[in-house]
């Protein structure tokens, strides 16, 4: 019976430990997720740092330079999407009176197929409208909120990494210090091979981003579709949340398409170009770009999307993959771990 209240006790501390880090988590969002946001930064650009640190460049110059790319790449993308939502904007007119006339013929179609009534219709429409002017104060007390938080995360994210980059070695010191000394080796090897597995999967995730979103935009275009470039590009970065970001963002260009174009068939073909697209990232460029760096299940994907959305929102459903293949990588080299790398493994 001892064996046995041992496993009972084992699972008993996992679960106690997967309650109050969850619970941690949860509430020190604030805390946590710009930290780690600077963390897996500052591990991308670990081996850049060193690099130039080789040739020479001191430690703080080095990690100015590496930072300041990112930094300028973010800049770029956001006024490429800026210059494209410029160009959205003043077909705002035209949308909003293509959408109006649409309305009526939307209107017959839901009467003669779903028996709604002009009258509910219009009473739908007035609780909708009435909604929307009851909670437009909290809406835009809301937005301001949000919009100091990301500001305030991106100043404080850059900051961050080049903590994680200048005091690298105190922070693997205090790591090495909570393992203990039987595990030192296996700290080196857990620290040098998630840098760079991560490195060249962040490396080509970029790629697989650009080329999905050049092939998503010459799509667009070839249907003649407006602002194929911002909708493009949108659609690939969005898929930066797995799964659900790729719906979100084809909303739009969908939405765009049916009330701009004259055909049913231009929102089809845009369906049909973001479907090919999808298939041809899932099958043929990610597996050519990135290939198995992370070597992580499905399942366990799918566990960490959904516990980082409940824990941290969008966020954490960003951040938490990476977290998993991380503790993917530390199960692999500590015997003790073996028990749920096994869940963590993808299986060919």
């Amino acid at each position: 019976m001892q064996p046995r209240t041992q496993s009972i006790d084992t699972i008993y501390k996992y679960i106690v430990a997967v309650l109050g880090g969850g619970l941690l988590l949860y509430f020190g969002k604030s805390l946590f997720v710009p930290m780690f946001m600077g963390l897996l930064i500052a591990m991308v650009m670990f081996p850049v740092c060193v690099r130039l640190e080789r040739k020479g460049i001191s430690k703080s110059i080095a990690i100015t330079i590496s930072l300041s790319v990112v930094v300028l790449l973010f800049l770029a993308l956001i006024w490429l999407l800026f210059w494209q939502l410029s160009l959205f904007r003043q077909d705002l007119p035209f949308i909003a009176d293509k959408l109006s006339a649409k309305l009526p013929e939307l209107q017959r179609w839901l009467t003669d197929n779903w028996g709604l009534s002009y009258q509910i219709q219009q009473e739908w429409i007035d609780k909708l409208s009435g909604d929307i002017k009851n909670s437009a104060g909290a809406y835009i007390a809301g937005s301001f909120s949000a919009t100091v938080s990301t500001l305030f995360s991106l100043f404080i994210i850059p900051i961050y990494a080049a903590l994680f980059l200048y005091h690298r070695r105190v922070f693997v010191q205090f790591v090495k210090n909570i393992a203990g000394a039987a595990r030192h080796a296996h700290i080196d090897k857990i620290l040098s091979e998630t840098t760079h597995t991560y490195f060249n999967y962040i490396k080509g995730m970029v790629m697989v981003y650009i080329i999905v979103g050049v092939l998503n935009s010459v799509g667009l275009l070839a249907f003649g579709i407006k602002h194929a470039i911002l909708f493009g590009m949108l659609t690939a970065i969005m898929t930066i949340v797995p799964y659900v970001g790729i719906i979100i963002s084809a909303m739009l260009p969908i939405s765009v398409a049916f009330l701009t174009k004259d055909s049913l068939w231009y929102p089809l073909a845009v369906i049909g170009v973001f479907s090919f697209v999808q298939y041809l990232e899932a099958n043929v460029i990610f597996p050519k770009v990135v290939g198995a760096q992370l070597n992580v299940s499905t399942w366990a994907t799918l566990v960490a999307i959904i516990a980082g959305g409940i824990v941290w929102g969008v966020a954490g459903m960003v951040l938490f993959i990476p977290f998993v293949a991380i503790l993917k990588i530390i199960t692999d080299h500590l015997e003790e771990g073996k028990s749920i790398n096994i869940l963590l493994t993808r299986k060919d």
